[in-house]
């Protein structure tokens, strides 16, 4: 008799445990997170969101801008929140979610008077790609690094300055585009500069010719040049030596290669932004 009256009380303290469970999990299911956003206008998000740009708080600047998209649907703000918000996550050094969203913009918005904008913006994303705190601390230039972002970094600009040849935009992408093409064929003089100090002549001379075929009348051109020049000496090809010795002073008159040698490691490229 005891034994079943303990059982009992048992069992009911385990059913006003259960029932106390599922009454919290009732409550924590219809409480809802308050939204502090949920009274204001687009402007005021949008202005909010600005501020949280400028004290580089991008995550919650995002968020707003999200916010904004989905309450402004169809308006102009609504589009200048797609756009600000691409900036965000380049800001916060997330370029694949940048691009992403520039990607999108341009698809929902071709006609769009801010498609020179979305175009340059992608183009800096891509040209700014893998140069941050490491580059600083290795000194290593896009040239020393894959070439895919800067490729589309390029063909971005390239397409800005074709359809829109009047925008604010077009002179650094112009600009820009030119460091690209230089750092594609210095890219090259990476590689046969690599193959010549390993002996390695014959490679070397076709990784310079290569940088001059593609790339011609840039800067890296010069060392592409003096590579061949040593390349031919270190082989026995006099002729072919003295020939391009030739080229090498007519194309760059004022070249100290001939004289000094290969250059000592300056400041990347890209540091002037």
């Amino acid at each position: 008799m005891r034994k079943s009256r303990y059982m009992s009380r048992a069992k009911l303290s385990a059913v006003c445990l259960c029932a106390s469970a599922l009454a919290l999990l009732v409550a924590g299911c219809t409480t809802k997170p308050v939204d502090p956003t949920a009274e204001w206008s687009p402007n005021k998000i949008y202005a909010e969101a600005k501020d949280e740009v400028s004290t580089g708080a991008y995550e919650k600047a995002i968020q707003l801008y999200e916010k904004l998209e989905g309450r402004a649907a169809g308006t102009p703000l609504a589009q200048q929140a797609q756009l600000d918000k691409a900036y965000a996550h380049f800001k916060a050094g997330e370029p694949a979610l940048a691009t992403a969203a520039l990607d999108r913009f341009m698809k929902l918005h071709p006609a769009s008077p801010a498609l020179d904008y979305a175009l340059y913006l992608k183009g800096v994303v891509n040209f700014n790609d893998d140069l941050g705190l490491f580059s600083a601390v290795t000194r290593q230039d896009l040239a020393e690094r894959d070439q895919k972002a800067a490729k589309e970094s390029f063909e971005s600009f390239k397409e800005l300055v074709t359809r829109f040849p009047e925008s604010r935009y077009a002179a650094d992408a112009t600009a820009r585009m030119g460091y690209i093409v230089n750092s594609l064929a210095q890219s090259e003089v990476h590689v046969a500069r690599y193959y010549y100090q390993r002996g390695a002549y014959l490679a070397a001379i076709n990784r310079s010719q290569t940088a001059i075929t593609d790339y011609a009348q840039v800067p890296a051109v010069e060392e592409a040049l003096y590579i061949m020049v040593r390349s031919y000496d270190a082989l026995g090809m006099n002729d072919l030596r003295d020939d391009t010795t030739r080229v090498l002073e007519k194309s760059f008159p004022q070249t100290t290669y001939l004289t000094q040698g290969f250059k000592t490691r300056s400041d990347p490229w890209w540091k002037v932004w």
